[in-house]
Protein backbone atom coordinates (compact mmCIF):
# COMPACT_ATOMS: atom_id res chain seq x y z
CA UNK A 1 0.00 0.00 0.00
CA UNK A 2 1.57 3.49 -0.69
CA UNK A 3 2.17 5.79 2.05
CA UNK A 4 1.88 9.10 -0.33
CA UNK A 5 -1.40 10.86 0.64
CA UNK A 6 -2.59 11.77 -2.90
CA UNK A 7 -1.57 11.23 -6.15
CA UNK A 8 0.32 14.35 -7.45
CA UNK A 9 4.17 14.54 -7.68
CA UNK A 10 6.14 16.97 -6.14
CA UNK A 11 7.94 18.31 -9.22
CA UNK A 12 5.93 17.39 -12.20
CA UNK A 13 8.29 18.79 -14.60
CA UNK A 14 11.06 17.47 -12.63
CA UNK A 15 12.14 15.09 -16.06
CA UNK A 16 12.10 18.06 -18.24
CA UNK A 17 14.41 20.16 -15.68
CA UNK A 18 16.43 18.54 -14.08
CA UNK A 19 19.87 16.08 -15.95
CA UNK A 20 20.31 12.22 -15.00
CA UNK A 21 22.98 12.58 -12.09
CA UNK A 22 24.64 9.14 -10.57
CA UNK A 23 26.75 9.18 -7.79
CA UNK A 24 30.78 9.18 -8.95
CA UNK A 25 33.60 7.16 -8.51
CA UNK A 26 37.61 7.38 -7.19
CA UNK A 27 39.29 8.03 -10.27
CA UNK A 28 41.13 3.86 -11.13
CA UNK A 29 44.23 4.71 -10.27
CA UNK A 30 43.15 5.71 -6.44
CA UNK A 31 40.32 2.98 -6.25
CA UNK A 32 42.81 0.06 -7.49
CA UNK A 33 45.09 0.46 -4.31
CA UNK A 34 41.96 -0.77 -1.63
CA UNK A 35 39.52 -2.66 -1.39
CA UNK A 36 37.12 -0.16 -0.05
CA UNK A 37 33.88 0.75 -1.81
CA UNK A 38 35.07 3.60 -3.70
CA UNK A 39 31.44 5.32 -4.90
CA UNK A 40 31.21 8.90 -3.83
CA UNK A 41 27.72 9.72 -2.44
CA UNK A 42 26.00 12.40 -3.30
CA UNK A 43 24.56 15.08 -1.07
CA UNK A 44 20.51 15.24 -0.14
CA UNK A 45 19.86 17.68 -2.19
CA UNK A 46 21.27 16.29 -4.92
CA UNK A 47 19.29 12.76 -4.19
CA UNK A 48 16.18 15.05 -4.03
CA UNK A 49 16.67 16.81 -7.34
CA UNK A 50 17.18 13.11 -8.80
CA UNK A 51 14.03 11.68 -7.17
CA UNK A 52 12.42 14.85 -8.60
CA UNK A 53 12.87 13.39 -11.93
CA UNK A 54 10.56 10.46 -11.96
CA UNK A 55 7.19 11.21 -13.86
CA UNK A 56 4.78 9.19 -12.10
CA UNK A 57 3.71 7.18 -15.37
CA UNK A 58 0.35 6.06 -15.74
CA UNK A 59 1.68 2.87 -15.73
CA UNK A 60 5.44 2.33 -13.89
CA UNK A 61 7.13 -0.46 -15.89
CA UNK A 62 9.85 0.04 -13.22
CA UNK A 63 7.81 -1.47 -10.35
CA UNK A 64 8.03 -5.64 -12.14
CA UNK A 65 7.58 -7.50 -12.58
CA UNK A 66 9.49 -6.36 -15.91
CA UNK A 67 11.54 -3.51 -13.59
CA UNK A 68 11.84 -5.40 -10.00
CA UNK A 69 11.21 -8.45 -8.83
CA UNK A 70 10.25 -7.33 -5.05
CA UNK A 71 7.76 -4.77 -6.77
CA UNK A 72 9.25 -1.63 -5.19
CA UNK A 73 7.36 1.36 -5.13
CA UNK A 74 9.19 3.16 -7.11
CA UNK A 75 7.44 6.77 -7.59
CA UNK A 76 6.27 6.73 -4.39
CA UNK A 77 9.18 6.81 -2.38
CA UNK A 78 11.15 8.91 -4.96
CA UNK A 79 8.32 11.58 -4.32
CA UNK A 80 8.74 11.36 -0.31
CA UNK A 81 12.30 11.69 -0.77
CA UNK A 82 11.93 14.96 -3.24
CA UNK A 83 9.81 15.96 -0.26
CA UNK A 84 12.74 15.44 2.51
CA UNK A 85 10.50 12.53 4.01
CA UNK A 86 13.22 9.85 4.44
CA UNK A 87 11.45 8.25 6.97
CA UNK A 88 8.28 7.26 5.09
CA UNK A 89 10.58 6.58 2.12
CA UNK A 90 12.20 4.18 4.35
CA UNK A 91 9.18 2.52 5.27
CA UNK A 92 7.85 2.78 1.85
CA UNK A 93 10.87 0.66 0.79
CA UNK A 94 11.14 -1.66 3.53
CA UNK A 95 7.27 -2.85 2.66
CA UNK A 96 8.50 -4.69 -0.25
CA UNK A 97 12.45 -5.05 0.10
CA UNK A 98 14.15 -6.12 3.16
CA UNK A 99 17.83 -4.73 2.65
CA UNK A 100 17.51 -1.94 0.15
CA UNK A 101 21.04 -1.18 0.72
CA UNK A 102 22.36 -4.55 -0.47
CA UNK A 103 20.32 -4.35 -3.63
CA UNK A 104 21.23 -0.03 -3.85
CA UNK A 105 24.90 -1.10 -3.98
CA UNK A 106 25.08 -4.20 -6.25
CA UNK A 107 21.89 -5.11 -8.36
CA UNK A 108 22.00 -4.44 -12.24
CA UNK A 109 18.96 -1.79 -11.78
CA UNK A 110 16.89 -3.81 -14.17
CA UNK A 111 13.87 -0.95 -12.87
CA UNK A 112 15.84 1.71 -14.84
CA UNK A 113 16.08 -0.12 -18.05
CA UNK A 114 12.25 -0.31 -17.51
CA UNK A 115 11.86 3.13 -16.67
CA UNK A 116 10.16 5.23 -19.26
CA UNK A 117 12.35 8.32 -19.61
CA UNK A 118 15.47 5.33 -20.48
CA UNK A 119 13.52 5.70 -24.08
CA UNK A 120 15.17 8.67 -23.74
CA UNK A 121 18.43 7.13 -22.65
CA UNK A 122 18.09 9.34 -19.18
CA UNK A 123 16.29 7.13 -16.98
CA UNK A 124 15.85 8.47 -13.16
CA UNK A 125 18.60 7.48 -10.55
CA UNK A 126 16.49 4.57 -9.11
CA UNK A 127 19.25 2.61 -7.80
CA UNK A 128 21.59 5.74 -6.30
CA UNK A 129 18.07 6.78 -4.71
CA UNK A 130 17.21 3.21 -3.26
CA UNK A 131 20.95 3.34 -1.33
CA UNK A 132 20.79 7.11 0.03
CA UNK A 133 17.19 6.53 1.14
CA UNK A 134 18.85 3.41 3.18
CA UNK A 135 21.55 4.91 4.08
CA UNK A 136 20.13 7.71 5.23
CA UNK A 137 17.67 5.54 7.26
CA UNK A 138 20.84 4.36 9.47
CA UNK A 139 22.31 7.74 9.71
CA UNK A 140 18.97 8.79 11.34
CA UNK A 141 18.27 6.30 13.30
CA UNK A 142 15.13 4.74 11.64
CA UNK A 143 16.54 1.40 11.23
CA UNK A 144 15.87 -0.86 14.38
CA UNK A 145 14.75 -4.32 15.70
CA UNK A 146 11.00 -4.99 15.41
CA UNK A 147 10.45 -7.80 17.57
CA UNK A 148 7.16 -9.85 17.28
CA UNK A 149 4.59 -8.39 20.11
CA UNK A 150 3.54 -12.08 20.36
CA UNK A 151 5.32 -14.93 19.69
CA UNK A 152 3.61 -18.01 17.98
CA UNK A 153 5.25 -21.13 20.15
CA UNK A 154 6.19 -22.34 16.06
CA UNK A 155 9.78 -23.06 15.22
CA UNK A 156 11.37 -22.64 11.85
CA UNK A 157 14.96 -23.49 11.03
CA UNK A 158 16.91 -22.04 7.71
CA UNK A 159 19.83 -23.56 5.91
CA UNK A 160 21.55 -20.61 4.49
CA UNK A 161 21.98 -17.20 5.38
CA UNK A 162 22.42 -15.20 2.02
CA UNK A 163 19.99 -12.65 1.00
CA UNK A 164 16.85 -15.80 0.44
CA UNK A 165 17.68 -16.97 4.23
CA UNK A 166 17.87 -13.69 5.74
CA UNK A 167 14.85 -11.83 4.24
CA UNK A 168 12.78 -15.24 5.29
CA UNK A 169 14.01 -14.97 8.91
CA UNK A 170 13.35 -11.83 9.25
CA UNK A 171 10.11 -11.86 7.70
CA UNK A 172 9.23 -15.11 10.07
CA UNK A 173 10.86 -13.45 13.22
CA UNK A 174 8.75 -10.62 12.54
CA UNK A 175 5.69 -13.12 12.22
CA UNK A 176 6.02 -14.49 15.87
CA UNK A 177 8.14 -17.64 15.00
CA UNK A 178 11.06 -19.01 16.70
CA UNK A 179 13.80 -18.40 14.38
CA UNK A 180 16.94 -20.53 13.74
CA UNK A 181 19.64 -19.60 10.64
CA UNK A 182 22.05 -22.34 9.86
CA UNK A 183 25.07 -21.06 8.28
CA UNK A 184 28.15 -23.19 7.22
CA UNK A 185 30.82 -20.58 6.85
CA UNK A 186 31.78 -18.42 9.75
CA UNK A 187 29.89 -15.47 9.46
CA UNK A 188 26.14 -15.01 8.28
CA UNK A 189 25.53 -13.59 4.27
CA UNK A 190 26.33 -16.40 2.18
CA UNK A 191 27.89 -15.28 -1.26
CA UNK A 192 26.90 -11.77 -0.32
CA UNK A 193 29.37 -11.79 2.01
CA UNK A 194 31.86 -14.41 0.85
CA UNK A 195 31.39 -13.67 -3.08
CA UNK A 196 30.70 -10.57 -3.66
CA UNK A 197 33.56 -7.73 -3.32
CA UNK A 198 33.99 -5.05 -0.84
CA UNK A 199 35.43 -2.88 -3.21
CA UNK A 200 30.77 -3.28 -4.15
CA UNK A 201 29.80 -3.91 -0.87
CA UNK A 202 31.70 -3.38 2.47
CA UNK A 203 30.37 -6.75 4.75
CA UNK A 204 29.42 -3.93 7.88
CA UNK A 205 26.31 -3.34 5.44
CA UNK A 206 25.75 -6.92 6.36
CA UNK A 207 26.50 -7.05 9.99
CA UNK A 208 24.43 -4.26 10.91
CA UNK A 209 21.30 -6.70 9.42
CA UNK A 210 21.98 -9.48 11.56
CA UNK A 211 22.35 -7.07 14.26
CA UNK A 212 18.68 -6.40 13.52
CA UNK A 213 17.29 -9.38 12.59
CA UNK A 214 18.98 -10.62 15.89
CA UNK A 215 17.55 -8.18 17.46
CA UNK A 216 14.47 -9.49 16.51
CA UNK A 217 14.51 -12.95 17.92
CA UNK A 218 16.48 -15.04 15.19
CA UNK A 219 19.30 -17.48 16.09
CA UNK A 220 22.16 -17.23 13.62
CA UNK A 221 24.13 -20.91 14.11
CA UNK A 222 27.62 -20.24 12.49
CA UNK A 223 30.09 -23.06 11.10
CA UNK A 224 27.57 -25.42 10.74
CA UNK A 225 27.34 -27.42 7.73
CA UNK A 226 23.99 -28.90 7.90
CA UNK A 227 23.75 -32.26 5.94
CA UNK A 228 27.31 -33.34 7.61
CA UNK A 229 27.57 -31.49 10.93
CA UNK A 230 23.74 -31.32 11.98
CA UNK A 231 21.48 -34.19 9.77
CA UNK A 232 18.50 -31.85 7.61
CA UNK A 233 16.51 -35.61 9.63
CA UNK A 234 17.35 -33.78 12.71
CA UNK A 235 16.27 -30.09 11.87
CA UNK A 236 13.07 -31.55 10.40
CA UNK A 237 12.14 -33.68 13.63
CA UNK A 238 13.17 -30.52 15.76
CA UNK A 239 11.11 -27.97 13.93
CA UNK A 240 7.81 -27.29 12.63
CA UNK A 241 9.19 -26.17 9.22
CA UNK A 242 12.42 -25.96 7.54
CA UNK A 243 13.77 -23.78 4.55
CA UNK A 244 16.44 -24.23 2.66
CA UNK A 245 18.26 -21.99 1.42
CA UNK A 246 21.67 -22.81 0.00
CA UNK A 247 22.06 -21.17 -3.13
CA UNK A 248 24.17 -22.46 -6.25
CA UNK A 249 27.73 -23.08 -5.57
CA UNK A 250 28.78 -25.78 -7.98
CA UNK A 251 30.62 -23.94 -10.77
CA UNK A 252 30.01 -24.94 -13.91
CA UNK A 253 32.14 -26.99 -15.65
CA UNK A 254 33.93 -25.85 -19.39
CA UNK A 255 35.74 -28.90 -19.82
CA UNK A 256 38.57 -27.14 -21.53
CA UNK A 257 41.93 -29.10 -21.73
CA UNK A 258 44.80 -28.09 -19.19
CA UNK A 259 42.05 -26.86 -16.53
CA UNK A 260 44.45 -29.28 -14.20
CA UNK A 261 47.46 -27.11 -14.75
CA UNK A 262 48.70 -25.02 -11.74
CA UNK A 263 47.40 -21.47 -11.96
CA UNK A 264 43.88 -22.67 -13.32
CA UNK A 265 41.01 -21.93 -11.07
CA UNK A 266 37.28 -21.61 -10.79
CA UNK A 267 36.11 -18.04 -9.94
CA UNK A 268 34.46 -18.66 -6.58
CA UNK A 269 37.61 -20.11 -4.32
CA UNK A 270 39.49 -16.88 -5.93
CA UNK A 271 36.60 -14.37 -4.58
CA UNK A 272 36.09 -16.01 -1.47
CA UNK A 273 39.63 -16.19 -0.49
CA UNK A 274 40.09 -12.60 -0.78
CA UNK A 275 37.02 -11.31 0.66
CA UNK A 276 38.30 -13.42 4.03
CA UNK A 277 41.50 -11.83 3.93
CA UNK A 278 39.80 -8.54 3.99
CA UNK A 279 37.56 -9.84 6.79
CA UNK A 280 40.39 -10.88 8.75
CA UNK A 281 39.33 -14.58 8.44
CA UNK A 282 41.28 -17.92 7.77
CA UNK A 283 41.11 -18.78 4.07
CA UNK A 284 40.24 -22.15 4.60
CA UNK A 285 36.84 -22.29 3.35
CA UNK A 286 34.43 -25.67 3.54
CA UNK A 287 33.69 -26.81 -0.01
CA UNK A 288 36.39 -24.43 -1.81
CA UNK A 289 40.12 -24.37 -2.45
CA UNK A 290 42.19 -23.35 0.38
CA UNK A 291 45.70 -22.89 -0.55
CA UNK A 292 46.25 -18.99 -1.35
CA UNK A 293 45.59 -17.61 -5.24
CA UNK A 294 46.76 -13.92 -5.67
CA UNK A 295 47.44 -12.21 -8.85
CA UNK A 296 50.16 -9.86 -7.75
CA UNK A 297 52.93 -9.37 -10.64
CA UNK A 298 50.64 -11.63 -13.35
CA UNK A 299 49.36 -11.85 -16.39
CA UNK A 300 45.57 -12.83 -15.72
CA UNK A 301 42.94 -14.53 -18.25
CA UNK A 302 39.36 -14.65 -17.21
CA UNK A 303 36.95 -16.84 -18.89
CA UNK A 304 33.38 -15.15 -18.80
CA UNK A 305 31.62 -12.29 -19.18
CA UNK A 306 29.18 -12.22 -16.40
CA UNK A 307 29.20 -10.24 -12.84
CA UNK A 308 31.30 -13.15 -11.25
CA UNK A 309 33.93 -12.77 -13.95
CA UNK A 310 33.76 -8.76 -13.64
CA UNK A 311 34.31 -9.24 -9.85
CA UNK A 312 38.30 -11.63 -10.82
CA UNK A 313 39.16 -8.43 -12.91
CA UNK A 314 38.68 -6.15 -10.21
CA UNK A 315 39.83 -8.26 -7.48
CA UNK A 316 43.06 -9.17 -9.45
CA UNK A 317 43.97 -5.39 -10.17
CA UNK A 318 43.47 -4.89 -6.30
CA UNK A 319 46.40 -7.40 -5.97
CA UNK A 320 48.45 -5.92 -8.54
CA UNK A 321 48.11 -8.04 -11.69
CA UNK A 322 50.51 -6.95 -14.44
CA UNK A 323 47.61 -7.65 -17.13
CA UNK A 324 43.88 -8.82 -17.18
CA UNK A 325 42.39 -10.33 -19.77
CA UNK A 326 38.35 -10.84 -20.13
CA UNK A 327 37.44 -13.17 -22.52
CA UNK A 328 33.54 -13.73 -23.93
CA UNK A 329 32.70 -16.03 -26.28
CA UNK A 330 29.41 -13.85 -27.01
CA UNK A 331 29.74 -11.09 -30.06
CA UNK A 332 30.66 -7.26 -28.54
CA UNK A 333 27.21 -6.00 -28.21
CA UNK A 334 26.15 -3.08 -29.67
CA UNK A 335 26.58 0.84 -28.01
CA UNK A 336 22.90 1.01 -27.87
CA UNK A 337 19.97 -1.31 -28.40
CA UNK A 338 16.68 -0.24 -30.08
CA UNK A 339 14.38 1.03 -27.98
CA UNK A 340 10.82 0.25 -29.56
CA UNK A 341 12.33 -3.68 -29.66
CA UNK A 342 12.98 -4.40 -26.47
CA UNK A 343 11.96 -1.50 -23.98
CA UNK A 344 11.03 -2.38 -21.02
CA UNK A 345 12.65 -5.24 -20.66
CA UNK A 346 16.70 -5.72 -20.10
CA UNK A 347 18.35 -4.59 -23.23
CA UNK A 348 21.90 -6.59 -24.69
CA UNK A 349 24.22 -3.62 -25.14
CA UNK A 350 27.68 -2.98 -24.63
CA UNK A 351 28.18 -2.08 -20.86
CA UNK A 352 31.19 -1.49 -19.29
CA UNK A 353 31.64 -2.69 -15.29
CA UNK A 354 33.84 -0.40 -13.11
CA UNK A 355 36.00 -3.39 -12.61
CA UNK A 356 36.32 -3.74 -16.35
CA UNK A 357 36.98 0.04 -16.74
CA UNK A 358 40.04 0.18 -14.39
CA UNK A 359 42.11 -1.56 -17.78
CA UNK A 360 40.85 -4.79 -18.53
CA UNK A 361 41.34 -5.89 -22.23
CA UNK A 362 38.22 -7.68 -23.22
CA UNK A 363 38.09 -9.87 -26.07
CA UNK A 364 34.89 -10.64 -27.58
CA UNK A 365 33.51 -13.50 -29.45
CA UNK A 366 36.38 -15.89 -28.75
CA UNK A 367 36.41 -19.77 -27.14
CA UNK A 368 39.07 -20.84 -24.78
CA UNK A 369 40.36 -23.83 -26.40
CA UNK A 370 42.94 -25.07 -24.06
CA UNK A 371 44.91 -24.00 -21.13
CA UNK A 372 48.94 -24.17 -22.06
CA UNK A 373 51.99 -24.77 -19.56
CA UNK A 374 54.93 -26.44 -18.87
CA UNK A 375 55.85 -28.77 -16.11
CA UNK A 376 52.53 -28.54 -15.38
CA UNK A 377 52.12 -25.07 -15.03
CA UNK A 378 50.06 -22.84 -16.65
CA UNK A 379 51.58 -20.34 -19.36
CA UNK A 380 49.28 -19.58 -21.63
CA UNK A 381 45.47 -19.74 -23.16
CA UNK A 382 45.05 -21.20 -26.31
CA UNK A 383 42.23 -18.92 -27.80
CA UNK A 384 40.16 -18.92 -31.65
CA UNK A 385 37.67 -16.71 -32.57
CA UNK A 386 33.86 -17.94 -33.46
CA UNK A 387 31.18 -17.88 -35.83
CA UNK A 388 27.69 -16.58 -34.79
CA UNK A 389 26.86 -20.04 -33.41
CA UNK A 390 29.70 -20.22 -31.75
CA UNK A 391 31.98 -22.66 -33.39
CA UNK A 392 35.64 -22.14 -34.17
CA UNK A 393 36.91 -20.37 -37.27
CA UNK A 394 39.95 -22.10 -38.86
CA UNK A 395 43.23 -20.48 -38.71
CA UNK A 396 42.07 -17.89 -35.81
CA UNK A 397 43.95 -19.76 -33.10
CA UNK A 398 46.55 -17.40 -31.00
CA UNK A 399 47.61 -17.81 -27.35
CA UNK A 400 47.52 -15.08 -24.59
CA UNK A 401 50.34 -15.27 -21.91
CA UNK A 402 48.95 -16.45 -18.55
CA UNK A 403 50.19 -17.29 -15.36
CA UNK A 404 47.14 -17.38 -13.70
CA UNK A 405 43.52 -17.79 -15.05
CA UNK A 406 40.23 -18.11 -13.90
CA UNK A 407 36.72 -19.63 -15.55
CA UNK A 408 34.15 -17.53 -14.68
CA UNK A 409 31.12 -18.88 -16.68
CA UNK A 410 28.40 -19.97 -13.87
CA UNK A 411 27.07 -21.90 -11.16
CA UNK A 412 25.09 -25.39 -11.99
CA UNK A 413 23.36 -25.90 -8.54
CA UNK A 414 23.97 -26.41 -4.90
CA UNK A 415 26.76 -28.53 -3.60
CA UNK A 416 25.90 -31.74 -3.33
CA UNK A 417 28.00 -32.83 -0.34
CA UNK A 418 25.65 -32.28 2.12
CA UNK A 419 21.75 -31.55 1.94
CA UNK A 420 21.24 -33.13 -1.28
CA UNK A 421 23.66 -35.78 -0.74
CA UNK A 422 21.80 -36.51 3.17
CA UNK A 423 18.31 -36.46 1.14
CA UNK A 424 19.00 -38.20 -2.25
CA UNK A 425 16.10 -40.10 -3.57
CA UNK A 426 13.57 -37.98 -1.36
CA UNK A 427 14.14 -34.60 -2.72
CA UNK A 428 12.92 -34.22 -6.47
CA UNK A 429 15.01 -32.37 -8.07
CA UNK A 430 15.10 -31.21 -11.99
CA UNK A 431 17.65 -29.91 -14.54
CA UNK A 432 16.40 -26.35 -16.50
CA UNK A 433 17.53 -24.85 -19.46
CA UNK A 434 21.12 -23.77 -18.71
CA UNK A 435 21.36 -27.43 -17.23
CA UNK A 436 21.26 -26.80 -13.65
CA UNK A 437 20.09 -28.93 -11.16
CA UNK A 438 17.62 -27.42 -8.61
CA UNK A 439 15.38 -28.44 -6.15
CA UNK A 440 11.88 -28.57 -7.16
CA UNK A 441 8.68 -26.13 -5.57
CA UNK A 442 6.79 -23.77 -7.30
CA UNK A 443 6.69 -20.19 -6.21
CA UNK A 444 3.35 -19.96 -4.92
CA UNK A 445 3.77 -22.28 -1.55
CA UNK A 446 7.35 -23.05 -2.10
CA UNK A 447 7.01 -26.91 -0.50
CA UNK A 448 9.43 -29.43 -1.55
CA UNK A 449 8.35 -33.55 -1.77
CA UNK A 450 9.60 -33.69 1.39
CA UNK A 451 7.27 -33.19 4.50
CA UNK A 452 7.51 -29.91 6.67
CA UNK A 453 10.86 -28.63 3.78
CA UNK A 454 10.29 -25.82 1.66
CA UNK A 455 12.90 -24.21 -0.26
CA UNK A 456 13.83 -21.11 -1.95
CA UNK A 457 16.48 -19.07 -3.78
CA UNK A 458 19.10 -19.86 -6.00
CA UNK A 459 18.73 -23.31 -4.80
CA UNK A 460 15.73 -23.21 -6.07
CA UNK A 461 15.43 -20.69 -9.41
CA UNK A 462 18.88 -21.35 -10.17
CA UNK A 463 21.51 -19.01 -10.47
CA UNK A 464 19.85 -15.27 -10.47
CA UNK A 465 20.60 -11.63 -8.32
CA UNK A 466 20.13 -10.45 -5.32
CA UNK A 467 17.14 -9.09 -5.31
CA UNK A 468 15.11 -12.31 -7.10
CA UNK A 469 16.94 -14.29 -3.77
CA UNK A 470 14.83 -11.17 -1.15
CA UNK A 471 11.49 -12.01 -3.40
CA UNK A 472 12.25 -15.38 -2.95
CA UNK A 473 13.10 -15.45 1.01
CA UNK A 474 9.93 -13.15 1.76
CA UNK A 475 7.69 -15.48 -0.10
CA UNK A 476 8.70 -18.58 1.07
CA UNK A 477 8.53 -16.93 4.23
CA UNK A 478 4.40 -15.92 4.05
CA UNK A 479 3.87 -19.64 2.65
CA UNK A 480 5.08 -21.14 5.90
CA UNK A 481 3.64 -19.01 7.79
CA UNK A 482 0.21 -19.69 6.34
CA UNK A 483 1.16 -23.38 6.63
CA UNK A 484 1.57 -23.06 10.02
CA UNK A 485 -0.86 -20.86 11.27
CA UNK A 486 -3.77 -21.21 8.62
CA UNK A 487 -3.43 -17.15 7.35
CA UNK A 488 -0.87 -14.94 7.36
CA UNK A 489 -0.67 -10.71 7.37
CA UNK A 490 3.02 -11.56 5.51
CA UNK A 491 3.23 -10.01 2.29
CA UNK A 492 3.81 -11.41 -1.04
Amino acid sequence: MSVREDSSMGKVTGFLEIDRQVAKYQPASDRIRHFREFTIPMSDPEVQKQAARCMDCGIPYCHGPTGCPVHNQIPDWNDLVYNNNWEAAIQNLHSTNNFPEFTGRVCPAPCEEACTLNLEDAPVAIKTVEQAIADKAYELGFIRPQPAAVRTGKKVAIIGSGPAGMAAAQQLGRAGHEVHVYERESKPGGLLRYGIPDFKMEKNFIDRRVEQISGEGVTFHCGVNVGVDLKVEQLIADHDAVLYCGGSETPREAGIPGFDLAGVHDAMPYLVQQNKRVGRENIDSVGWASDPILAGAKHVVVVGGGDTASDCVGTAFRQGAVKVTQLDIRPQPPEKEDKLAVWPFWATKMRTSSSQAEGAVREFQVATLEFIGEDGVLTGVKCCEVDERRKPIAGTEFIIKADLAFIAIGFSGPFTTSVLKELEGKLTLNTDRRGSTNVVANDRDYKTSVDKFWTAGDVRRGQSLVVWAIREGRQAARAIDEALMGSTVLPR
